[in-house]
């Protein structure tokens, strides 16, 4: 007699490109080991698997009789291997030749790996555009799992997604399955009984309609949530939660059948045509807007939950109404992050201008292969977007992404200089983009004519890579935990205890973190400038609370270029205005970078020049900020012409500084800063509040630097200063 109920269980197993060595080894313990084995003690349990690229490299690399057990289960017919973008991207942010290539290197890895063409895709994060069925199909690829709140978007009920449907674009069809968000939160969150109730309710309700294609229930979720995620490795392995999950699955076999959700689209037909709009999961169009409208639509959605949970017993009508008005309470999606970062953005078109040159080379050597690959690398999507992960916080990540464009740039780049203006961050101004070896810069003169990219090649670094502290919506939640001082820190009971990270626990590495919550009004930058008022302090500065007597930090900047293959001149002037005397006085501030070939230096002239009828007297700073990894540990330094040695990670001012020197262990170099004239130097870490699945932590972003100069300025006079940064590698030992 056949199954009233299928079931389909996909498990993504994903670590990003550039992951600590120690992370990649606790998911193999921890989760993906223990699951195969699992497998293993259990043989009528059939499900899907997918490992991304950047984990499979590590797997071959770390862990190869892995694969070759994972290669058996597949033989025998009880894993079926999903494709996908090998180094899982977010596939709408790609071009699609980028797109089709991605998916095509996983193909062929998954049948080098198995022995199987893979059928199906895993879409990393669910992020759907209607566009992506075209590519995805030409990959050769006839099915992805996407979320039941996509389908919700478009007006079905959770009742009608027990199966797939079919989609197209411009004539290429695709399957899609709709992942369960009810199965994803019991399982393993709820005890055995309480979802083996669950599919049992809608094996009776659904499983009797002999038109309708026998109903499926899928769910696809982290390969990491079963051991990885805060207290999961005691309640699904020590506990032995998974083994009676699958027993209780096996035990049940003559109204539940597992299978994996390519043999279901080869059993069975589509439950019908479908046409989905823009979305991910749930929680992804919430961190996707911005933080007050996440913070908003997030406590509306949870206290819509709380009365379901309450009337859902007393008030079956009501209950309905909520869960209707609950499938429809829409957020943001995925490019929204690309509005809400500008540093995101800056990474993703990086990428993208660097593919786009590769793809207009003609294959030569392997070069254009290789330098691909390197791109497909950098467009690992954990870097990409923030949510309850660290995301696009994680410096480590965002430092592999960025050393992956450069080697791909190496590769193309020269001793030669070539400059260009173009809207690169696409916000309708134009940026000053300067390519060349040792050096690759990006001017943004609409911005403070800030430098906002500062590509070394040598070391693979982005000297500017750095996240700007901003308000997230979940701020709000850990400020009302701090006021009700309901915080849960590491030293307490229930911080060991399993936890949905969708949770509305508020856990937090440390208390006090409320109180660092600091929003910077600009962007992050290098060569900022700024007019003090007489009474800003180190703290204040640090803080973001002091007062701006100048409008040039977010002012427009005049540019003039001067360029040719051995050096390049990038002018930018702003006649705006400074507030002295009670008045606002008008003073001109141009600044000129000038690169020479080959050159591992960059010069930057300054010249203020005070325009009214009075004599001004001013503090004019020059903020650049650092992004060095470790910074914020033993691994960076600081060392000071007075002989003082410190770190990244603390404030402080020093008097009459005219050089400093910064320097990283881990890429083996260090800047030198020359400054023409002696000046107050102050520096103070970037280390926004960010929550992970760990709980809330300050995470170190870099290193404001801020040269502080004091001078007074007759009518029309001029004060000028150049400064040299040098970079050079560190001796080995």
């Amino acid at each position: 007699m056949p199954a009233r109920l299928y079931l389909s269980l996909v498990f993504h197993n994903h670590q990003p490109v550039g992951n600590f060595e120690n992370v990649f080894a606790e998911g193999f313990e921890k989760a993906y080991l223990p699951l195969v084995a699992l497998l293993e003690r259990h043989p009528t349990v059939r499900v899907a698997l997918h490992f991304t690229g950047p984990l499979r490299d590590w797997l071959i690399d770390k862990q190869p009789d892995f694969l070759k057990r994972v290669r058996a289960l597949v033989t025998r017919g009880q894993v079926e291997i999903l494709g996908g973008g090998y180094y899982e991207p977010v596939l709408v942010m790609l071009s699609d030749e980028d797109k089709i290539g991605q998916m095509s290197m996983m193909s062929g890895s998954v049948a080098a790996d198995f022995g199987a063409q893979p059928t199906g895709m895993w879409l990393a994060e669910r992020v759907w555009e209607p566009s992506l069925a075209r590519p995805i199909a030409q990959a050769g690829l006839k099915y992805a799992i996407v979320d039941d709140t996509h389908f919700n978007f478009a007006g079905y009920k959770d009742d009608d997604l027990f199966g797939y449907y079919v989609t197209e674009e411009q004539g290429f069809p695709l399957s899609l399955f709709a992942s369960s968000k009810d199965l994803r939160y019991l399982f393993p969150w709820k005890p055995v009984e309480e979802a083996m109730r669950w599919l049992r309710s809608k094996a009776d309700q659904l499983g009797g309609d002999p038109v309708a294609p026998p109903p499926l229930a899928l769910m696809g979720d982290d390969g990491e949530k079963f051991g990885m995620w805060p207290g999961t490795w005691d309640h699904c392995w020590k506990s032995g939660y998974m083994d009676r999950f699958f027993e209780a699955v096996a035990q049940n076999a003559d109204w539940l059948e597992t299978i994996t959700p390519g043999a279901y689209l080869s059993r069975f037909p589509a439950r019908g045509r479908a046409y989905l709009p823009t979305a991910s999961y749930l929680e992804m169009t919430e961190w996707a807007l911005p933080a007050e409208r996440m913070h908003e639509i997030t406590a509306l959605r949870r206290d819509v939950e709380r009365e379901i949970d309450i009337k859902q017993w007393s008030d079956a009508g009501r209950a309905d109404y909520l869960r209707t008005l609950l499938r429809n309470l829409r957020g943001g999606f995925w490019r929204g992050f690309l509005a809400k970062y500008p540093e995101v953005n800056q990474m993703q078109k990086r990428a993208a201008y660097t593919s786009r040159r590769l793809h207009a080379l003609p294959e030569k050597n392997g070069i254009r292969r290789e330098g691909l690959r390197r791109v497909w690398a950098a467009q690992c999507n954990c870097a990409y977007w923030h949510g309850v992960f660290g995301g696009s916080y994680l410096f480590h990540i965002r430092a592999a992404n960025y050393a992956n464009i450069l080697e791909a740039e190496a590769l193309l780049l020269d001793d030669k200089l070539r400059v260009e203006q173009v809207d690169f961050d696409l916000d309708s101004r134009q940026e000053v983009v300067v390519t060349g070896s040792p050096f690759s810069l990006v001017v943004a003169p609409a911005a403070g004519g800030a430098l906002v990219e500062w590509d070394d090649l040598p070391s693979r670094c982005n000297l500017l890579n750095i996240m700007s502290r901003r308000r997230e919506g979940y701020h709000f939640a850990l400020e009302a935990a701090a006021r009700r001082l309901d915080v849960i820190t590491p030293e307490m009971p229930q911080w060991g205890a399993p936890d949905n990270v969708h949770t509305t626990w508020v856990r937090a590495k440390r208390l006090g973190l409320e109180r660092e919550l600091v929003i910077d009004w600009h962007r992050r930058a290098g060569f900022i400038d700024h007019f003090l008022g007489d009474d800003a302090t180190l703290d204040a500065f640090r803080r973001a609370g002091y007062n701006e007597a100048g409008d040039f930090v977010l002012g427009a900047y005049q540019t003039t270029i001067s360029a040719a293959p051995e050096r390049a001149t990038v002018t930018l002037q702003r006649e705006g205005h400074v507030w002295a005397a009670g008045v606002h006085q008008p003073v001109r501030v141009e600044k000129r970078f000038t690169l020479a070939a080959g050159e591992r230096a960059l010069q930057v002239e300054y010249t203020v020049t005070n325009l009214s009828g009075d004599p001004l007297t001013l503090r004019f700073g020059v903020e650049t900020a650092y992004g060095l990894e470790g910074g914020d540990t033993e691994s960076c330094y600081l060392s000071l012409p007075n002989g003082e040695v410190t770190g990244l990670g603390g404030a402080a001012a020093s008097e009459s500084v005219s050089h400093y020197r910064v320097g990283t262990q881990i890429r083996r170099f260090e800047v030198v800063v020359e400054s023409g004239q002696s000046g107050a130097l102050w520096r103070f870490p970037l280390a926004p509040v960010s929550m992970s699945e760990g709980g809330f932590e300050q995470v170190y972003q870099g290193t404001v630097f801020l040269h502080l100069f004091t001078f007074t300025l007759a009518p029309g006079a001029a004060w000028r200063n150049t400064f040299r940064v040098k970079v050079s590698d560190l001796a080995l030992g």
